[in-house]
């Protein structure tokens, strides 16, 4: 039995996982899947065991960049250093080398080789599209990272994307082939243990922001509070921001509510509502 017999909750998207990686690299076909689960059957059981469902929705740099820049325009800062957790591959810490577009106006540079658009529900000012940034450090801390300038982690990636969503798929390949050019620091760890180390060696002349979307849903109660902790005594040390998704709290809850915390203060700022996978925005800062 292929998935074993307690499988795991995610055992489900591991195994479609394994399939859509022979498919993308020549091995099998959707038209004939039973031979495929019979063929690899060796493979598509060590998938199950070994390859941890990895997704990296880029998309979500559409609802965040608003974030960002409403970040850099309260902290006063034009220079951005940048620490997210849970960044799988580290796409979304090239959000700056992306196009975007919205009602009010685009941002980024204009020979992007990927451009992010979506739904309004409720605009970004137009002043906040005129707000100067430059990235300088970007870090991410993930358990397992994938490292898409190989042909293995790119298909990996890729993998995790429903088969059918060819435009998922077009954002995640043009994504990382502008990572390629220069990659991020990914740094392999728990999340609870590195990021105090990293937040020891920030620059004064940059606000280091540091974010998630979705990880701190999948750490223990005790790690969440000590990322917490970390956070504030290195906001107590100097200028800090930090940028979080979490339950809206409104009905239905299948949306996420975006937060911001700057310090010296730290008081927290609901900035927007947002689909999980940054197909509309409700900005209501």
């Amino acid at each position: 039995m292929l998935v074993g017999p307690e499988p795991a909750w995610d055992a489900p998207l591991r195994l479609l996982g394994g399939l859509h990686a022979l498919v993308l690299t020549g091995r099998a076909s959707w038209d004939d899947v039973d031979a495929a689960l019979e063929r690899h059957a060796d493979f598509l059981t060590r998938a199950v065991a070994e390859r941890p469902v990895q997704t990296n929705e880029v998309q979500r740099c559409w609802v965040l960049l608003p974030c960002f820049l409403e970040l850099a325009r309260r902290g006063g800062f034009t220079q951005l250093d940048l620490v997210e957790l849970g960044p799988s591959a580290g796409l979304n810490l090239m959000w700056d080398r992306y196009r975007y577009v919205y009602s009010a106006g685009e941002w980024g540079p204009a020979d992007a080789v990927l451009e992010l658009r979506g739904e309004e529900r409720r605009p970004a000012p137009a002043e906040l599209l005129e707000v100067p940034v430059r990235v300088g450090r970007r870090i991410g801390i993930d358990l397992a990272p994938v490292d898409v300038t190989t042909d293995e982690g790119a298909v990996l990636l890729k993998s995790f994307v429903w088969a059918d969503q060819h435009h998922r798929i077009e954002l995640l390949d043009r994504a990382m082939g502008t990572l390629r050019e220069n990659p991020p620091e990914l740094i392999r760890g728990d999340v609870a243990e590195e990021l105090p180390k990293v937040l020891a060696w920030r620059r004064e002349e940059a606000l280091t922001v540091v974010w998630q979307t979705a990880v701190l849903g999948y750490v223990s109660d005790t790690d969440r509070g000590r990322v917490y902790e970390a956070l504030e005594a290195a906001g107590e040390e100097g200028p800090l921001g930090w940028i979080s998704a979490g339950a809206s709290g409104r009905e239905p809850e299948h949306e996420w509510a975006l937060k911001l915390r700057l310090w010296p203060g730290g008081e927290q700022s609901l900035l927007a509502y947002a689909d999980y996978h940054g197909a509309w925005l409700e900005w209501v800062a």
